[in-house]
């Protein structure tokens, strides 16, 4: 499957943002979806995951409450809204496709990555 992901830009802190990653090649909704994100000089990081249907979501923890991952399986897509943004969120954030089971993904066990997008999040 091929990801491509949108969205980033310059937000100020407080701001909102939304990232998409639109999904082709294979049965969208075969994958767990999730998002990566790695600010520089960092490991690439687990940010949040949500199943095939869309019912479960997982989140890191400095995210949660903040963040909220979604997909659209007609669509092809997923996304990742980013609310109350902080100046520690700014990082090049990824998608990802996985075919086990949802959770807290580690970089490990993704299938399939998009290319990044930046996000920057000013103070």
């Amino acid at each position: 499957v091929q990801l491509q992901a949108s969205g980033g830009g310059l937000v100020q802190a407080g701001g909102s943002l939304r990232l998409s990653c639109a999904a082709s090649g294979r049965t969208f909704d075969n994958y767990v979806m999730g998002w990566f994100r790695q600010a520089p000089g960092k490991e690439r990081e687990f940010v949040a995951s949500i199943n095939r249907s869309g019912v479960t979501t997982y989140y890191a923890n400095s995210v949660k409450g903040r963040f909220t991952i979604s997909r659209d399986n007609a669509e092809n897509t997923q996304y990742l809204e980013m609310n109350s943004a902080k100046p520690e969120d700014t990082a090049v954030y990824y998608c990802a496709a996985h075919r086990g089971a949802v959770g807290a993904l580690s970089r490990s066990v993704v299938d399939y990555w998009g290319q990044g997008t930046l996000v920057t999040v000013s103070s």
